[in-house]
């Protein structure tokens, strides 16, 4: 049986083995810290999400604006995006065993790929509902119809669901070999690359293809309705509709820079920059600590939403 596992070329060798997560085992006295601060975090992320997207469900003066419906997606994308990631990691921290078959692996890249960047498109679909609705206000109910909100819903979705089939196949079908360790808490495509054996200049230059097209350009289109906006904004005769106006945008944007940052930063960096403790750092910025802020942001500085959830508490 020995000499059969010699025989075997080392990429089929780890293709078979799969991976083991090293995730946080460079720390051993603060797993149970890691563990109970990680369930917090996930157990917040899911009761915040889960009341925005019921508030909307349930509140008749949220349900017709599109703004709201689409945030309604964006926090049920938050649960299904964090749920990829923090459950694993948080069994990982209570086992020795942090085995991850290679399908798993694949797996696990490919939905949090999906739901990242279907976040990105429906974050850039409601910079240009918010456009619309500062800039074009007279035509908002004609541009911003029910069926087009839902076509563009869709369309994210299914963009991310496509794009990513292809791209994950091209990855898990490279040569693996020599260390199968991962040096990370899940299948994130940097950690990945960098056990791949041979010449991987052509699948680099898809991650920044991909990157620039569902993160950077999309970034550059909000920043660009925010820069129209704004000059709306300032035009406007009242300080009352001013302020309404910066509330109803702020908490957009701020979500923005949060998530889009950390992602810019994190796939667009030159690899002589990239370090497993950074990519972890970053990673933990994207994947857990914005999603833990989003339901803060929009709740705590957006007025309809905080109206409603009073009206919902105290029913």
């Amino acid at each position: 049986m020995e000499s059969t596992g010699q025989n075997l070329p080392q990429g089929n060798h780890t293709a078979l083995m799969g991976f083991i997560l090293l995730g946080f085992s460079d720390v051993p006295d603060l797993q149970e810290f890691l563990f109970g601060m990680f369930l917090i975090i996930y157990v917040i992320i899911l009761i915040g999400n889960s009341l925005i997207v019921l508030i909307i469900k349930v509140d008749p003066s949220l349900q017709k604006k599109p703004m709201y419906f689409f945030l309604g997606n964006f926090s049920s994308l938050e649960i299904f995006y964090v749920s990829v990631t923090l459950p694993r990691l948080l069994i990982d921290l209570c086992r020795q065993n942090r085995n991850i078959s290679f399908l798993a692996c694949a797996t696990q890249m490919y939905f949090f790929l999906v739901f990242g960047a279907t976040e990105c498109l429906i974050l850039t679909v409601m910079a240009y509902d918010r456009y619309v609705a500062i800039c074009n206000p007279l035509l908002y109910s004609l541009l911003m119809s029910n069926r087009l909100c839902v076509q563009l819903a869709a369309g994210c979705l299914m963009t991310g669901f496509l794009v990513h089939i292809v791209f994950t196949y091209q990855i898990f079908s490279l040569p693996f070999c020599g260390s199968h360790q991962l040096n990370h808490f899940f299948c994130d495509v940097p950690p990945v690359l960098q056990l791949v054996c041979g010449d991987i200049f052509m699948i680099e230059m898809l991650v920044y293809v991909l990157t620039v097209l569902i993160i950077f350009i999309p970034f550059m289109l909000i920043l660009g309705s925010y820069v129209k906006i704004l000059c709306t904004i300032l035009k406007l005769p009242s300080a009352t509709g001013r302020a309404k106006a910066f509330s109803t945008c702020s908490s957009h944007l701020m979500v923005v820079v949060l998530f889009f940052g950390s992602g810019i930063i994190s796939y667009l960096r030159p690899k002589t920059s990239h370090s497993s403790e950074t990519d972890k750092f970053l990673s933990l910025f994207y994947t857990i600590v914005t999603p833990l802020f989003n339901p803060m942001i929009y709740c705590l500085r957006n007025k309809e939403v905080m109206v409603a959830l009073r009206k919902f508490l105290l029913k």
